[in-house]
C-alpha cells in the first residue's frame, strides 16, 4: 500500500471515528435537552409560538436558530422535538434552513474574516432566503411529505380502558421517573435515526479522505464561469462546518478561488450536509429532501453570484 493511500486511508478513519463520536454526543445532549424543554413548555405554547398561522412564527423561528449553535447534523434532532409539539411546518423548515447557517459562532467569524458589512449582508439574505422558502413550501402543501413520527405504545387506548375490566389500565400505573422517561425517548430516537447516521458518516469520510483538495481548486477558480454552482454542489457531500471554512475562505481566496465560489461553498457545505440529507430520509419523503436540497443550493449560488458581481 502506497504512502498516499495510508494517508487517506488514515484521514478517511479519523474523520469517522470523529463524526461518529461527536454526532453521537449531540443527537442524544441535544434530544434529551428538548425533551426537557417540552417537559416544561406545553407543546400547545410551542405550537402557538411557532404557528404559521401568523408572520411572527417565521422570525421568531428564524431568530431562534440565529442563536442555536448547530450545525445542520445536530439539528435533526431539535427538528424532531419541534415536529412532536406541533410546531408549524412552515416555521419548522424555517429552523432548519437557518440554524446551521445563522448560529453566533458562524456570524462572528464572519465578522472577523470578512467585515461587518458582509456579515449584515450574509445575515439578511440568510433570513430573508430561509423565511421565504418556509412559507412558500407550507403554502404549497409539502407538509403532506412528512413521514409519522414513531409513538411509544401503551397497553391502554382511552377509547376501550373503560369496556375492557381485566385491562392492565384497571391497576394503578407505576410511578416513572421523569428524567429517565425523557432519556427513554431520546435514546429510541437516537436507535431509529443510527443507521442513517452511520451511512451518512460512512460515505462524508470516504469523501473526506479520498478527494484532493487539488481536485476542488482547479473547478472553483476565477476564471471558471461554472465554479459558483460547482462550489454550492460539492460543499454538500463533503460536509465542512462553515466554523472550519470561514477562517480557511481568506487561504481558499489566495489559492484562485473566487470570492463568490467559496461564499456557495460554505452556504452548500454548512446548509446541507450528506450526513443530515441522510438522517433526514428517516423524517421526510423524498419530495420534501429534493425541496430542501433545492433551497439550499440556490440560496449558495444566488449568496456566490451576489458576492461576485455586487460586492
Amino acid at each position: 500500500m502506497s504512502p498516499e493511500t495510508t494517508t487517506m486511508l488514515k484521514a478517511t478513519l479519523d474523520m469517522f471515528i470523529y463524526l461518529a463520536v461527536e454526532l453521537t454526543i449531540l443527537f442524544l445532549a441535544i434530544s434529551y435537552l428538548v425533551g426537557v424543554l417540552q417537559a416544561y413548555i406545553p407543546p400547545e405554547k410551542i405550537e402557538r409560538i411557532l404557528s404559521s398561522k401568523h408572520g411572527k412564527g417565521y422570525v421568531i423561528a428564524a431568530l431562534l436558530a440565529s442563536i442555536t449553535p448547530f450545525c445542520s447534523c445536530s439539528t435533526i434532532p431539535f427538528l424532531k422535538g419541534l415536529l412532536r409539539a406541533k410546531a408549524g411546518f412552515g416555521p419548522m423548515m424555517v429552523f432548519l434552513f437557518s440554524s446551521p447557517l445563522l448560529n453566533p459562532i458562524v456570524i462572528s467569524l464572519f465578522v472577523i474574516t470578512f467585515g461587518f458589512k458582509v456579515a449584515l449582508l450574509y445575515f439578511t439574505i440568510a433570513i430573508a432566503v430561509s423565511v421565504t422558502a418556509g412559507y412558500l413550501l407550507e403554502k404549497f402543501g409539502f407538509d403532506r411529505f412528512i413521514k409519522p413520527l414513531e409513538q411509544t405504545s401503551s397497553c391502554c387506548s382511552t377509547e376501550s380502558s373503560e369496556s375492557i375490566e381485566t385491562s392492565c389500565c384497571n391497576t394503578p400505573p407505576k410511578p416513572v421517573n421523569k428524567w429517565r422517561k425523557i432519556w427513554d425517548v431520546a435514546w429510541q430516537d437516537f436507535k431509529i435515526a443510527l443507521p442513517y447516521l452511520l451511512i451518512g458518516v460512512t460515505i462524508g469520510s470516504i469523501i473526506h479522505g479520498f478527494v484532493p483538495t487539488e481536485f476542488i481548486t482547479k473547478y472553483a477558480s476565477k476564471d471558471n464561469l461554472l465554479a459558483i454552482p460547482f462550489s454550492a454542489v460539492i460543499g454538500i457531500p463533503l460536509y465542512l462546518r462553515a466554523i472550519t471554512l470561514i477562517p480557511l475562505s481568506e487561504a481558499l481566496v489566495a489559492k484562485g478561488i473566487g470570492i463568490g465560489a467559496v461564499m456557495a461553498f460554505i452556504i452548500g457545505s454548512a446548509g446541507a450536509s450528506l450526513p443530515e440529507v441522510i438522517l433526514l430520509k428517516s423524517m421526510f419523503k423524498n419530495q420534501l429532501i429534493i425541496a430542501f436540497l433545492a433551497v439550499v443550493l440556490g440560496m449558495a449560488i444566488f449568496m456566490g453570484l451576489l458576492f461576485t458581481f455586487v460586492i
